[in-house]
Order: C-alpha cells, then sequence, then structure tokens
C-alpha cells in the first residue's frame, strides 16, 4: 500500500482541474483506495484531487528581479555599440539575444501570474435562472463558466501581482502577449465547464438506492407490489388485515390486443411529439458544450389527445374495456418498459463517454436501472424528454376519466359522486400545470443527472399511470360519500397546497420574481434565496406537493388506509430526494450551503424536519 504524502489538515498548493493554477487548500481527507486526496479551497469548494495535483508550499517562491520590460538595448549585453551603426541600434545576434531573452522573460512573468490568479468564476449562461435553492431537479440550468475580467486583482493572501509590472513593455509585444493570455482564459473557461459536467465514475460506497442489491430488489419488487395493489384495490373489504390475493395466472394477464393498444397510446403521443408546433428551447449545457434544444408542445399534446378522447366517445367507443382489463394494461406497460430498458441500455454501450450520465457507476446492474445514457436521442427524438411528461402523465388523466365512466356504470349513477369529481379535478390541475410549466422540467434532477434507464422508463410509464390513479381505482369498487362541508375543506387545503407549489417555483424560476427576496451568494455565481417560501423551508415546493396529495386522498373516507398509500409512499420518495439534494448542493456550494442552512433550518414540513 503506497503511503501518502500529505497528512490531514496540513495547507498546500492544490491545481485547479482543467488548468495549471495552484491556490492554497487543506487536506481533508485522503482514500486509500483510490489514491485521492479531498481538498478545501478558500472559497469553500471542496474537490478530490490526485498526489500529483498537490505541490507543498515551500515549491513556490515569489521571484524578485527588475524590470523585463526594458529597451533592448539598454541590456548589458548590448552595450558596445559598432561605428558602422547607429549608436541606438545594437549589433544584429545581440538583438536576436536580446529579442530572445525578453521572450523568456515574457515567458517567466507569465508562469508566475498564473499561479497568483483566482479561480475563475461561473456565471449563468444567457437567459439562465441565477437563483437557486438545492435542487439540482429544479434550478441547474444553463450554466457555464465565466472569466474573471479583474486578472490583476487576487483574493489570496500570497497574491502579490502588479498589474503595472509590464508598463514599460513594447506595445507590439505587450499587445501579443494580451492575445495570448486571451486565448488562454478562454481555454481555461472551457476546461473548467467540462470538469463542471465531467462523467467520473461513481465509488461503490456512493451509489444510490442501496447499491446493486438494492436496485436489484427494487427491479423485482415494485412490479410484483403494484400488482397487489390493484389486486387489493378490487377485494370487497382492502383491508390491510386480509391475506393479499394471489397473482393470476400469466394466461389470465397477458393479451396481445390489449398491448396493442397500449403501443397505439404510445405512437399516438410520439406522433403528438414531432408536430411542429410550440417554442423549441435550449437545455442545460453538456460536457462538450453543447445544449440540446427542446420543443415545448406538451400541453398541445394534452389538447390533441383530449379532443381525440372526446371525439371517440361521440362515436360510442366503450372506455369500460380499460377498467375491465386494467390488470392486463399494467402488465403490457411493465412488459414495454423491460423492452425498452434493454434497449436503452444496449445503446448506451456506444454511447460517447460525454453522452453518459454523471449517476452511472459502471457496474452493469446499476446501469441498467439508473440509466447510463444521459440523453438518449433518435435524431431529434429525445427518448427521456418524451416519457417524462407524455405516455404516464397524460394517461394518468385519461385513466381517472375511465374510473369516473366505471364508477357511474358500475354504481348506476346518472353523475359522479362528488368524491369522484374531486380527485378527478384536483389531478386534472396538477397535470395541466406540469404541462403548462414544462420548461421547469428541464432542470430537474431526471434530466440533467439521472440517466434514462428502468428506474424512469418504469416510474414514467407504470407507476405515475397506474398507481397516481389509484385513488379514482379505489372509489369505483369502494364508494364515499363527502359532504359539501367537509369537501369545501378539501378544496381549501388543496388550494393551499398549489398555492405554496406554484408560489415556490415561481419564485425560484421566474428571475423578475426572485429579484426581490434576500439570497446568499454562491461561489459558483448562483444565488440561494433565503426568503419568501424558500426561506420558510429547505423545499416548499416539496411541501405544497404533499399537501395537494393528502387533499387527493381525503375524498376517499377514513375506512381503510390503502388509498393514503400514494401520500404514504409520496412521503418517502421526497425525502429520500431531499436527501439527494442536501447531499449535492453540500458538496457543490461549501461554505454557502452551510450559510444557507442555518438561515433556514427546516427541510421540507417546519418545526417538524
Amino acid at each position: 500500500m503506497p503511503s501518502r504524502k500529505f497528512a490531514d489538515g496540513e495547507v498546500v498548493r492544490g491545481r485547479w482541474p482543467g488548468s495549471s493554477l495552484y491556490y492554497e487548500v487543506e487536506i481533508l481527507s485522503h482514500d486509500s483506495t483510490s489514491q485521492l486526496y479531498t481538498v478545501k479551497y478558500k472559497d469553500g469548494t471542496e474537490l478530490e484531487l490526485k498526489e500529483n495535483d498537490i505541490k507543498p508550499l515551500t515549491s513556490f517562491r515569489q521571484r524578485k528581479g527588475g524590470s523585463t520590460s526594458s529597451s533592448p538595448s539598454r541590456r548589458r549585453g548590448s552595450r558596445s555599440r559598432s561605428r558602422s551603426r547607429s549608436p541606438g541600434r545594437p549589433p544584429k545576434s545581440a538583438r536576436r539575444s536580446a529579442s530572445a531573452s525578453h521572450q523568456a522573460n515574457i515567458k517567466e512573468a507569465r508562469r508566475e501570474v498564473e499561479v497568483k490568479l483566482t479561480p475563475l468564476i461561473l456565471k449563468p449562461f444567457g437567459n439562465s435562472i441565477s437563483r437557486y435553492n438545492g435542487e439540482p431537479e429544479h434550478t441547474e440550468r444553463n450554466d457555464i463558466p465565466h472569466k474573471n475580467t479583474q486578472v490583476g486583482k487576487c483574493s489570496l493572501s500570497s497574491c502579490s501581482y502588479i498589474s503595472t509590472q509590464y508598463s514599460l513593455r513594447p506595445r507590439r509585444e505587450e499587445v501579443k502577449l494580451k492575445e495570448i493570455d486571451s486565448k488562454e482564459e478562454k481555454f481555461i473557461a472551457k476546461e473548467l465547464a467540462v470538469r463542471t459536467f465531467e462523467v467520473t465514475p461513481i465509488r461503490a460506497k456512493d451509489l444510490e438506492f442501496g447499491g446493486v442489491p438494492g436496485v436489484f430488489l427494487i427491479m423485482f419488487g415494485l412490479p410484483v407490489f403494484l400488482f397487489l395493489l390493484l389486486l387489493m384495490c378490487k377485494q370487497k373489504d382492502p383491508s390491510l388485515l386480509n391475506f393479499p390475493p394471489p397473482l393470476p395466472a400469466l394466461y389470465e394477464l397477458w393479451e396481445t390486443r390489449v398491448f396493442g393498444v397500449y403501443l397505439l397510446w404510445f405512437l399516438i403521443q410520439v406522433l403528438f411529439y414531432l408536430l411542429p408546433i410550440g417554442k423549441v428551447v435550449e437545455g442545460t449545457p453538456l460536457i462538450d458544450g453543447r445544449r440540446l434544444k427542446y420543443r415545448l408542445n406538451g400541453f398541445y399534446a394534452f389538447i390533441l389527445t383530449s379532443a381525440v378522447i372526446g371525439t371517440s366517445l361521440f362515436q360510442g367507443v366503450e372506455f369500460h374495456y380499460v377498467y375491465s382489463h386494467f390488470l392486463q394494461f399494467a402488465l403490457g406497460a411493465t412488459v414495454f418498459c423491460v423492452v425498452l430498458s434493454v434497449y436503452l441500455y444496449m445503446r448506451s454501450l456506444k454511447a460517447p463517454r460525454n453522452d453518459l450520465s454523471p449517476a452511472s457507476s459502471g457496474n452493469a446492474v446499476y446501469d441498467f436501472f439508473i440509466g447510463r445514457e444521459l440523453n438518449p436521442r433518435i435524431g431529434t427524438f429525445d427518448l427521456k424528454y418524451f416519457c417524462e411528461l407524455r405516455p404516464g402523465l397524460i394517461g394518468w388523466v385519461v385513466i381517472n376519466l375511465v374510473m369516473l365512466l366505471a364508477e357511474m356504470k358500475i354504481q348506476d349513477r346518472a353523475i359522479p359522486s362528488l368524491a369522484m369529481i374531486l380527485v378527478n379535478s384536483f389531478q386534472l390541475l396538477y397535470v395541466v400545470d406540469a404541462l403548462w410549466n414544462e420548461e421547469a422540467l428541464l432542470t430537474t434532477m431526471d434530466i440533467i443527472h439521472d440517466g434514462f434507464g428502468f428506474m424512469l422508463a418504469f416510474g414514467d410509464l407504470v407507476w405515475v399511470p397506474f398507481i397516481y390513479s389509484f385513488q379514482a381505482f379505489y372509489l369505483v369498487s369502494h364508494p364515499n360519500e363527502v359532504s359539501w362541508p367537509m369537501a369545501s375543506l378539501i378544496i381549501v387545503l388543496k388550494l393551499c397546497g398549489y398555492v405554496i407549489f406554484r408560489g415556490a417555483n415561481s419564485q425560484k424560476i421566474d428571475p423578475k420574481l426572485a429579484r426581490k427576496f434576500k439570497t446568499v451568494h454562491t461561489s459558483t455565481g448562483k444565488h440561494l434565496l433565503v426568503s419568501g417560501w424558500w426561506g420558510f423551508v429547505r423545499h416548499p415546493n416539496y411541501l405544497g406537493d404533499l399537501i395537494m396529495a393528502l387533499a387527493w386522498s381525503l375524498p376517499c373516507g377514513f375506512n381503510h388506509i390503502l388509498p393514503y398509500f400514494y401520500v404514504i409512499y409520496f412521503t418517502m420518495l421526497l425525502v429520500h430526494r431531499e436527501a439527494r439534494d442536501e447531499y449535492h448542493c453540500k458538496k457543490k456550494y461549501g461554505v454557502a450551503w452551510e450559510k444557507y442552512c442555518q438561515r433556514v433550518p427546516y427541510r421540507i414540513f417546519p418545526y417538524i424536519y
């Protein structure tokens, strides 16, 4: 085992990744396996460096000397003058020697300056949002490095560069050196952009979801758990104390016709996605600096889908077929999800390294689950972006409508129950809001961090439409009469949750609103909101989401806990996601994030968590 060269707590010089600049850093820890040092810069940034990128302080000494810009004719080697030449002109060989010496001095001076420059500041790109509050899944958008325009200033205590040091340099050489410096700064900025979004293998101890064993259990456990929930919900007495019903035989669950209907639904949404309607926007910068383009037409796709459904109802299409074959549709969607996940993993094996997800680990099982390729595309068709909102989210609304019609038929009602109307209305508002604010999806953790694998495919195409519609599915077989006073209280609760949810997202996304609030500045150029909803808790949008989820379940009554499964599951999901956010933000923002946490101590639930 190689011995370590630097001790914990030692102050040394660390090379800024992607450049030749060295700065004072403190050694925090050393990983004996990877032989990497975790160091902390003065601005709070923590990075892992190789031993070769770390130098002792004693290896950097200040250079002292006279001006390097004096005229070549005044150097010692040019004192002797030829009688046949002008008194001001040195011999030709002396001029060459002086010029070469002068160029060497320029290079030496530039190396000295390089050691003393401050790290480049990351600044938001173009029309990006400069306010940020800890959620990679909602706010990390369009960052590229921006060079420090005050080159002659330095935040490090050891800096002593004087901007007028080269004021005597000949004008031609001065201009040339400025051009060289400008090119070098642009190169370093590009290198830092690459470093910001660099894909590095994740160590085994940093794998999420319990690592390889955890994701293996999730991939097999979630589909089984989904079918158990649906079977329990169809029981006459869906109590958790009752023994779960056995899964039907495979021949009872699989129907080719059902799978064909599901494929038809998927292809219709693909067609709507490819229509040249809606504005085109750019996503966050990739490793190579590219910014993918996305067409925002999800709301138009929803309107077109509504027109198709309305026309089908007018033509007498029997939508009760979906309810009576609900388990078969769930199995068909699961099979499609598995096939899609296999395709995604196989194509990722040929993907360039720059196209891989930061969450990929190199382990086949884990990468199959978390996704290996960040933005898999077929031409301009972005598979992950399409699946995030289209088939599953719009399908959720269609399934709710199917359950409303099934309730009227099975319970012999002329109009739907008030409970069913509340559930459909609440969840319809949620979906419409998501599609109307489709651009916000481009800054979510799903888009900018996680690859597209089984996790997102199953979540988007199976879990969302078949679990999020669970309250409506429950009310078909277990009606619950809601009084108008109770309904009014539930509506108020829903509106409170929506106001918090939408208000928090608006404060974060809209620059005009964000300027009105207090912020904590970070070393990346972003600002963390510490007032408004973001000064109330660190994730007010999560709080609003959970309040709305509770309002969806209350119309189902209190006879069974089963319709409240969504609230329980969603709470666990958001707490886990908040922990992921906390880890990434602490690592990225360092001291600024600690200051933010001191200002806003509660994570999701005020005075509780």
